[in-house]
C-alpha cells in the first residue's frame, strides 16, 4: 500500500475508535498507567509534528504549548507534562485536539505528495505503527475507566457469543535445535526485534491453545491466590497489598461469576481465553498446573510456522474468542489475548537502538519488564508478526493479557 494511503487509513481508524465516545469519555484518566483518549489522539499527532514536521521550511506548529503537553517520555525532545496528571487537561478541548490532528494530517500528506526523503518516510512508517499501538491503548485505557464507573457503561453493544467451544488442550512437541529468532528483514519492524540471531532451544512442549476461563476458575477455587508456594515473592506481595482474588474485571455474586467487557457486564464464559492477568498470576497458574510459561524464543519458534489467524480489532468483537485446539500445531497463537512469556525484556545480541530521539522508543525500557507475544482482540491485524515483542511490568493487568502453557519435553 502507498504510504500516504496507509497514513490516511491508520489515522482514520484511530478516530473511528473514538467515534462512539463523548467529550467527557475522552477526558477520563482512571489510573497512572492509563491515559485519556484525548491524550492519545493528541500524542499520536505530536509524534508526527515533532519528529517529522518540526523544522521543515514553511511548517508552523499548531500550538507551541502542545510540544510539552503531549510529549510522552522523550527526554531528548524536552519537558513533559506529568503522566499522572494527563487527566487534568480539560483544555485543550476535544474539538481543538481534532483540529490539531487535521492540521498535522494536511502537512504530512503534503510532505508525502511532494516526495519526502527516505529518512522522513521511515519515521512516518514508524509513526503509523506507533499509532496502531495507541489504538489498542485507547481501548484498554477506556475499558479500565469504564470499569471504575458505577454505571458500568458500554463502549458499544456486546458482540454475540463467538461460535465454537474450546476443545481439550493438547501438548505440541518441538524438537531441540539451533534456531533463529528476530525480524528476518522483510517489511517493517521495531528496533527491539533486531538483529535476527541464533539461539539454541531445548526440546519443549507448547499447549495447543490458551488457558480458558474455566481452567483459571479451577485455580481460583483451589485457593490459588492464597497459596504462597505457587507465587513469586513479589507476586504474592502484590496479591496481598492489592487484594487480588481473581483476574481484573471478574466479579462474583451469589456464586456466579461475571466479567466487565467493552460491551458492559457479561456472564463469564468458560470457553473463552482467560484475560487481564498479570505475569505474576500467569506464572502462579502455570506452577499450579504443573507447567511453566514459554520463553519468547520458544514462542517465536512456534509462531513462525503458525498462520496469522485469530481475533483482532478488525473483527469488532473487542473480546477474546474460544480457540479450538489443534492436534499438530498450536492454535490462535495470534490475536485474542497477548501471551505472557517467561522472558525478561532485554536487548538481543548486537542490538542497536535507532538514532536521535527515536532511540528512546524501546531500548530505555529494557529493565524490569516481561515480554508478551501474539497480539490481542484489540490489536490491528497488520501490526502483528511472529517477531513482535510487546512488554509490560509483571504486575500489569489492564492489557488483554492471557496465558499459554509450556513444559520441558517429557
Amino acid at each position: 500500500m502507498d504510504l500516504a494511503d496507509a497514513y490516511r487509513d491508520v489515522r482514520a481508524a484511530t478516530e473511528a475508535l473514538c467515534a462512539p465516545l463523548s467529550p467527557e469519555d475522552c477526558a477520563v484518566q482512571s489510573m497512572q498507567d492509563a491515559s485519556p483518549v484525548k491524550w492519545h489522539l493528541a500524542h499520536t499527532s505530536w509524534f508526527f509534528e515533532t519528529l517529522v514536521l518540526e523544522g521543515l521550511p514553511g511548517y508552523a506548529a499548531f500550538d507551541p504549548a502542545f510540544r510539552v503537553l503531549f510529549n510522552s517520555y522523550y527526554q531528548s525532545v524536552g519537558e513533559q507534562h506529568p503522566r499522572p496528571e494527563r487527566g487534568v487537561l480539560s483544555r485543550p478541548s476535544l474539538d481543538r485536539v481534532l483540529a490539531y490532528r487535521r492540521h498535522v494530517d494536511v502537512a504530512v500528506l503534503r510532505l508525502l505528495d511532494a516526495g519526502a526523503p527516505s529518512t522522513a518516510l521511515d519515521v512516518v512508517e514508524l509513526g503509523l505503527h506507533h499509532e496502531q499501538q495507541h489504538q489498542e491503548l485507547v481501548l484498554t485505557d477506556l475499558k479500565h475507566a469504564f470499569s471504575r464507573n458505577p454505571l458500568r457503561p458500554a463502549y458499544r453493544e456486546r458482540a454475540p457469543e463467538a461460535p465454537g467451544r474450546a476443545q481439550p488442550a493438547r501438548w505440541i512437541v518441538f524438537d531441540a535445535g539451533l534456531r533463529e529468532i528476530g525480524h528476518a528483514g522483510q517489511g517493517f519492524s521495531f528496533d527491539n526485534e533486531r538483529p535476527r540471531h541464533r539461539v539454541f532451544v531445548e526440546a519443549f512442549e507448547l499447549a495447543s491453545r490458551p488457558v480458558t476461563n474455566a481452567e483459571y476458575l479451577d485455580f481460583v477455587r483451589d485457593r490459588g491466590y492464597a497459596r504462597p508456594e505457587l507465587w513469586l515473592s513479589d507476586g504474592y506481595a502484590a496479591c496481598g497489598s492489592r487484594g487480588w482474588r481473581a483476574p481484573l474485571y471478574w466479579e462474583e455474586r451469589d456464586g456466579a461469576w461475571s466479567i466487565f467487557t467493552l460491551g458492559g457486564m457479561a456472564p463469564l464464559r468458560p470457553d473463552e481465553p482467560v484475560c487481564h492477568v498479570s505475569h505474576y498470576e500467569a506464572d502462579a497458574f502455570a506452577r499450579w498446573a504443573g507447567a511453566r510459561l514459554p520463553t519468547e524464543a520458544e514462542w517465536e519458534c512456534a509462531g513462525e510456522a503458525a498462520p496469522l489467524a485469530g481475533g483482532f480489532v478488525e473483527s469488532g468483537r473487542l473480546h477474546p474468542a474460544p480457540s479450538p485446539a489443534c492436534e499438530r500445531a498450536p492454535s490462535s497463537l495470534f490475536g485474542d489475548v497477548w501471551e505472557w512469556t517467561a522472558s525478561a525484556y532485554a536487548p538481543y545480541p548486537g542490538f542497536r537502538p535507532l538514532g536521535g530521539s527515536l532511540g528512546e522508543y524501546n531500548g530505555k525500557f529494557m529493565s524490569g519488564q516481561l515480554v508478551l507475544r501474539g497480539g490481542s482482540c484489540a490489536t490491528p491485524r497488520g501490526h502483528i508478526r511472529p517477531s513482535y515483542r510487546n512488554f509490560f511490568p509483571p504486575d500489569a493487568r489492564w492489557q488483554f493479557s492471557g496465558i499459554r502453557l509450556a513444559r520441558d519435553r517429557r
